[in-house]
């Protein structure tokens, strides 16, 4: 065991004399590491007798032991040392404020919930809100979908066990129409209103989630034509994306709460990767994205909410308040609206002092 104790002394020599961490590393690998010198004479332990085993195992441990000591305590060294070299070279200034603490921020839903509320406040809409547990007659039968509808089918929701006095079941509302429903019931005509809040479908991927957060509008009037609901849209889009040039189509469509119904999609175009609201569809570099369903209320619905279809008519549209976030905001995960992270909700957040205003810009805190 003369080598064994030969490599043992060597081992704590160079050690000792090592000039920083990298070296002393460098060291304990060599002796240490799986492929070390100390290492394969631990191996050879396997391969010897019991009585063999019993002389040299303890020899063997020893000197990996007092290498390893040996190590640790010369890294403590270089620890104390560096510590003592940068509290002497660093100093604290008392006469600088103290770090702020962290401060929260209003999610982007928020801010986009004030920045609706306050373009359509100066169109002369109000904003009228429900409840989120719905019975089935407001959220689906007076709005033209009966229990048989098949229209039901892209509204499947979460049902509770409970019925109301009248039997109908109750829900977590699928879309916030049933606050128009009960607007008009308690109001009547004429009526201007907006109604966000959130509303539950069973769904969840990349850009869809089982909660989400919807506003939908409705004017009911006399003489009222699709002219003014286009012109009401494009209206809200310009000061909501404060750009002059955004462009609408629209495109027929079916819902059964409004007849005509239509799709309404919006100019964009690429840029740096980031699809961006503006310019014609069809210009070259330029597409259409479909961003919301609308049309000229059905005279059911008129004739649900105890109105005279002859005497009164309107539009309504919808669209997810998520996504209006994250076509403004550049955010790209619907999932990440809810998941808590403070380094997201630190980036993408508002100060709670930078209310939107139109004279400022709705967006200006942004």
């Amino acid at each position: 065991m003369t080598d064994l104790l030969t490599l043992q002394t060597d081992a704590l020599a160079r050690i000792a004399e090592t000039a920083d961490a990298d070296e002393l590393e460098g060291l304990r690998i060599e002796y240490l590491g799986k492929q070390g010198s100390i290492s394969a004479l631990m191996k050879t332990l396997g391969k010897m007798s019991p009585e063999e085993r019993q002389e040299q195992a303890p020899k063997i441990q020893g000197a990996r032991s007092a290498v390893t000591e040996a190590i640790a305590a010369r890294k403590a060294q270089f620890e104390t040392e560096a510590l003592a070299q940068k509290l002497s070279s660093e100093t604290l200034d008392l006469t600088l404020p103290a770090p702020q603490a962290p401060k929260g921020s209003v999610h982007p839903v928020s801010q986009v919930m004030d920045e609706l509320a306050e373009i359509f406040a100066d169109l002369g809409f109000s904003v009228a809100t429900g409840p989120e547990i719905e019975d089935d007659w407001h959220n689906f039968t007076a709005l033209n979908m009966a229990e048989t509808h098949p229209a039901r089918a892209m509204h499947d929701t979460f049902y509770f066990p409970d019925r109301d006095a009248d039997g109908n079941r109750m829900l977590l509302r699928t879309h916030t129409s049933p606050v128009q429903i009960r607007s008009l019931v308690e109001q009547g005509a004429p009526i201007r209103i907006i109604a966000p809040g959130r509303v539950y479908r069973s769904d969840s991927d990349a850009t869809h989630t089982p909660m989400f957060h919807q506003v939908e509008g409705l004017v009911i009037d006399r003489d009222i034509n699709l002219g003014h609901l286009k012109w009401t849209l494009e209206t809200f889009l310009k000061a909501f994306f404060e750009r002059e040039d955004i462009v609408l189509r629209l495109r027929p469509s079916y819902f059964p709460f409004t007849e005509p119904s239509v799709e309404v999609d919006v100019g964009w175009q690429d840029v740096n990767g980031r699809k961006v609201l503006g310019g014609d569809g069809d210009a070259p570099g330029h597409g259409w994205m479909e961003l919301l369903g609308s049309g000229m209320v059905n005279r059911r619905v008129i004739e649900f909410a105890g109105l005279d279809p002859d005497e009164w008519q309107g539009f309504a549209w919808g669209l997810g308040v998520d996504r209006l976030a994250m076509l403004k905001y550049g955010m790209d995960d619907l999932r990440a609206f809810f998941d808590g992270d403070y380094r997201w909700a630190d980036h993408y957040g508002f100060s709670p002092f930078d209310q939107p205003t139109l004279s400022a810009g709705v967006g200006a805190g942004a």
